[in-house]
């Protein structure tokens, strides 16, 4: 009897320990409550699972990121952090940084495994269950935490995708199915000029519109956070247009930072326009084919919404909803002979013989300023063989990339950090000249500035031709009198040229039109888009892809949104009953 009570006591020792030894919690970089001097990173989530914590610092260590992370039991933890170095080689990785774990900075150096996966961080006695983390940059030049995850057993949490999903949801107890659904007339994903214009449109016509945007700020790549001023004309809808666009400032301006104001001011005007900034829409759910639902998470805090219209239109400028939907698209540079986009002149640049993947790039702007005094800048060895020699003090739009293996969606964060060497090491070559001896890096954007992915095609797809010959649609809903403007990288020229370096081929034309056709979805029957994911092809995308212009595209869908309510009708119908009514309603935004 006293032996079998023995056993009993054993045995509850035995489970308790290994209840003990399971004490585990994963913490989300970009929930925490004090980011420091590090900034949320959302443009990489379908490519590497989450947004993510980044210390953009220009080469100057930023300030700590702190929490405080809620602990099953206190207990002697190991600590793994996902992260990645994103300049591998022969050098100190350049974005190192350390876990600060209850004021103790732990010794190993983090941000050094190539490709986004788990680090050992160490392991720390943690006398509480309610204990301060912090992330305590190293370099300023560009660290990524993706998330921290504190276990009472040393093992590798799994990082495969799948696996990793699984794991993350467990662990935060997060569901596949939003908390909460609301329901509207119109939902615009995406708040650039596109956006915005469309949601104004469709306001004013009486639609109770969400508009979901996965930054802080509203307006795209004319954001203080990208900084491109608009181009283009305003046409017949300068009205709207003029409360979201810019002044031509020059690209990467701080006087940016003024048209956010007036834009986000303008916004505010709409109750009837819900905003949903710093949420990104990762499902479009479909019955049949149209679009129910879109979900979305927010970008910081994990929360999740679905939202439920009769009608959505993708402003995304990648096609996301229309691609998760299964709407038709295309992609990269057709054959010249597919649409006859022939110009002897210029032959394989303009439109190739062979259709490629090659579309125009992503651009990362940036800026330095004089100082009274010399400042010094660090060393980056691992930047000097991306800017090959080249020396620089800003950079403008021609500093892009592409090329024909990287996709510009799905390696979009390979070409971000492309173009950070590139920028680092220019500006590096040009410290070394007497003159530059007092220059500081002012300004470096973090977000790409993309041209070109996604196209999705509608009922018509706007082309070169249809641009050189001036056709007059009889659903034109755009005018615009530019040239045409198609992007290729300088080194295809010249091969001793940079590659993160591009010229454009301009084509002299008056002006052109775009049709209604070209801005809702062929086979997707609620579903509109304005934006450069609208329905063309390669070249003739080259000229309707500025910011007036494509705003323009949300003025048009916006008000046809209006009117697929007013007659309960599709985008199609529209056309087909009531092209000559939203035609109209542009003419009277003047």
């Amino acid at each position: 009897m006293k032996k079998s009570f023995m056993i009993i006591i054993l045995l509850t020792a035995i489970i308790s320990s290994c209840n003990v030894e399971k004490q585990e919690v994963l913490v989300e970089a970009e929930s925490f409550t004090q980011k420091g001097g590090w900034v949320v990173d959302p443009q990489f989530v379908f490519q590497m699972g989450s947004p993510y914590l980044l210390a953009h610092g220009l080469g100057k260590p930023v300030e700590d990121a702190l929490t405080e992370v809620n602990l099953p039991a206190p207990r002697r933890y190991h600590i793994w952090i996902r992260t990645m170095n994103w300049a591998p080689g022969k050098w100190e990785a350049p974005g190192r940084f350390r876990i600060n774990a209850e004021g103790k900075i732990l010794k190993g150096d983090l941000g050094t495994t190539e490709g986004w996966g788990w680090q050992y961080a160490g392991s720390a006695k943690l006398k509480d269950t309610v204990v301060t983390i912090g992330l305590h940059d190293i370099t300023g030049f560009e660290g990524r935490c993706d998330a921290i995850y504190m276990s009472t057993l040393k093992k590798m949490p799994p990082n495969k995708t799948a696996e990793l999903s699984k794991f993350r949801k467990s662990l935060l107890k997060e569901s596949d199915e939003p908390d909460v659904e609301e329901s509207f007339d119109l939902v615009v994903i995406g708040g650039g000029i596109a956006g915005c214009a469309a949601s104004i449109a469709a306001a004013e016509q009486g639609l109770i519109v969400a508009l979901i945007h996965d930054r802080p700020v509203l307006g795209g790549n004319a954001s203080s956070e990208i900084r491109v001023h608009t181009e283009g004309i305003t046409w017949k809808s300068g009205r709207i247009l003029n409360m979201l666009n810019t002044v031509h400032w020059p690209n990467g301006s701080p006087e940016a930072v003024r048209d956010d104001r007036k834009r986000h001011n303008a916004m505010s005007q709409y109750p009837d326009i819900h905003q949903f900034l710093n949420f990104k829409a990762y499902a479009a759910n479909t019955f049949s084919d149209s679009i129910t639902s879109v979900d979305a998470k927010h970008t910081s805090t994990g929360e999740v919404k679905r939202f439920k219209a009769p009608l959505f239109i993708d402003c995304t400028g990648d096609g996301w909803i229309g691609y998760w939907a299964g709407a038709d698209y295309m992609y990269g540079r057709e054959d010249s002979s597919r649409f006859n986009e022939n110009w002897d002149e210029h032959k394989e640049l303009w439109s190739p013989s062979k259709s490629d993947n090659r579309v125009m790039g992503s651009s990362v702007l940036w800026r330095s300023r004089e100082t009274d005094e010399p400042v010094k800048f660090p060393e980056v060895p691992w930047a000097l063989e991306v800017a090959d020699g080249h020396a620089a003090i800003q950079g403008e739009w021609q500093w892009e990339y592409s090329n024909d293996t990287l996709n510009q969606i799905d390696d979009a964060e390979k070409i971000r950090d492309h173009m950070l060497k590139a920028i680092y090491g220019s500006f590096y070559n040009a410290k070394k000249l007497p003159e530059n001896s007092k220059r500081e890096l002012e300004w470096v954007s973090y977000l790409v500035g993309k041209r070109e992915s996604r196209r999705l095609i509608g009922d018509y797809i706007y082309t070169f031709q249809d641009e050189k010959n001036m056709v007059e649609f009889p659903d034109a809903v755009v005018m615009e009198q530019r040239d045409i403007d198609v992007h290729y990288q300088v080194n295809l020229k010249d091969s001793s040229k940079s590659d993160f370096l591009s010229e454009a081929l301009f084509y002299p034309v008056d002006h052109y039109y775009i049709p209604y056709r070209s801005l809702y979805s062929k086979n997707i029957k609620n579903l509109l888009m304005a934006g450069r994911c609208f329905s063309c092809s390669h070249v003739g995308l080259g000229g309707p892809r500025v910011m007036n212009t494509t705003g323009q595209m949300g003025v048009a869908t916006g008000y046809a949104a209006s009117l697929c309510k007013k007659y309960n009708t599709s985008p199609r119908g529209v056309y087909r009953a009531h092209i000559e009514e939203l035609k109209d309603l542009i003419s009277g935004g003047k």
